[in-house]
């Protein structure tokens, strides 16, 4: 049989030992050094193995760490340490044969056996250490989330957040210290949450209801979901232009002259797994899309204040770009220059002098021009007729 990694990550619960599988106890009795946070170090009987105290913040912790290489290791984590957990972030400073992971039970499995909701059908998000507005997509009457907490203050924080979204009427499950002579169970309306002696570690299991306005799945989400100053990208043009951006998973997004951030925050709610830089030389802007992205619950969209083509020209080249201002035949010719054979290109335009630009371009470099007439309904003395925008000409293609 080969040897054992020098470094085992295990999956620890609040029912310390009890919990544990056979092979979680004897990488336990044979470490020679257990590292983990304060709590769960404390749910362990006496060892042989010195005991490490992980540090705060995190990533400072690595280091430490890594100096170990050699000595047998055991890193205490939560449950499954790959759902939300500290796995990942250690896995990946190091080759494969060098760790190993022993799960244990996630809070996740924990929480729907104790509400009875299929795990398969519930949102599960881990915001312990992320913004609580990642829940924002999420929220729709008769969805139901497990939302990992850092402290009783998030709990309320969170209940204020979808209160004042419109969600006042959801059930919260406070769920405490799941698996562990501690678990503690109460329920709660959002808009009443009255507990203010949670204790860590918390997760809240969340049943949606009330007359808030949930975030539509297709592209063209409606214009007031976004903050701005008038320079946006309007729903059915942004749907047409997410069309022809076509988002695949894992793919990056520059979204040059991004305004308020919405077709770049659009593309990041397609799919959890796409990444997306918005390049806006205005700073008030550039603010105003970070502000955005973190009340629709996208905050890792990255934001470049700067001109193109100066302030991409050391970004990491994308999977598809849409420029939606700033249109030059400067930075035209710099994208098809320095773009990767394959990158999907997608620019509009409304003045006649960038009309031109893309007329040239399609006619050098082929794709498809398109030309888009919108009309809208409007009042016209006691009747209505119809309202023009400016027509839209977009040019999209691959390289």
């Amino acid at each position: 049989m080969a040897e054992a990694p020098w470094l085992t990550i295990v999956g620890l619960g609040e029912d310390g030992p009890a919990g544990l599988s056979p092979a979680s106890r004897e990488a336990l009795d044979q470490a020679e050094i257990v590292m983990g946070p304060p709590r769960h170090l404390g749910l362990l009987p006496s060892l042989n193995a010195e005991r490490l105290e992980w540090p705060v913040p995190f990533a400072d912790g690595i280091d430490r760490l890594l100096g170990l290489r050699g000595r047998r290791v055991v890193v205490l984590a939560s449950g499954d340490p790959f759902w939300f957990g500290a796995g990942a972030v250690i896995a990946r400073h190091l080759p494969a044969e060098e760790w190993r992971a022993l799960p244990g039970l996630s809070v996740f499995a924990l929480a729907a056996a104790r509400l009875g909701w299929p795990l398969e059908q519930t949102v599960t998000l881990g915001l312990h250490a992320a913004p609580l507005t990642r829940v924002r997509p999420h929220l729709a009457p008769g969805q139901r989330a497990i939302v990992l907490l850092r402290d009783g203050a998030a709990v309320a924080d969170l209940a204020a957040l979808i209160t004042e979204l419109g969600f006042d009427d959801s059930i919260m499950h406070v769920c405490e210290a799941l698996g562990g002579p501690r678990e503690r169970c109460r329920s709660s309306r959002a808009a009443t949450l009255g507990l203010d002696d949670i204790r860590h570690p918390v997760c809240v299991g969340i049943e949606v209801a009330g007359a808030g306005a949930p975030l539509p799945l297709t592209a063209g989400k409606p214009d007031r979901v976004f903050e701005t100053d008038g320079q946006i990208t309007k729903s059915p043009m942004r749907a047409l232009t997410l069309a022809a951006l076509a988002p695949r998973p894992g793919e990056h997004l520059w979204d040059i002259g991004g305004g308020s951030g919405s077709v770049a925050i659009e593309w990041l709610l397609t799919h959890p797994s796409l990444r997306a830089t918005s390049i806006e030389p205005r700073a008030d802007r550039a603010a105003r899309i970070e502000r955005n992205a973190r009340q629709l619950g996208v905050d890792h969209l990255r934001v470049v204040t700067g001109a193109a083509p100066d302030a991409i020209c050391d970004l990491p080249l994308p999977n598809a770009v849409f420029v939606g201002g700033g249109l030059s035949g400067d930075m035209l010719a710099w994208l098809v220059g320095n773009l990767l054979p394959g990158t999907r290109l997608v620019a509009n335009a409304v003045t006649l002098e960038s009309e031109t630009l893309l007329a040239e371009a399609q006619a050098a470099h082929g794709g498809d021009l398109l030309r888009i007439n919108l009309a809208q309904a409007q009042p016209l003395g006691r009747k209505r007729g119809w309202k023009s925008a400016y027509p839209v000409v977009q040019w999209s293609v691959t390289l």
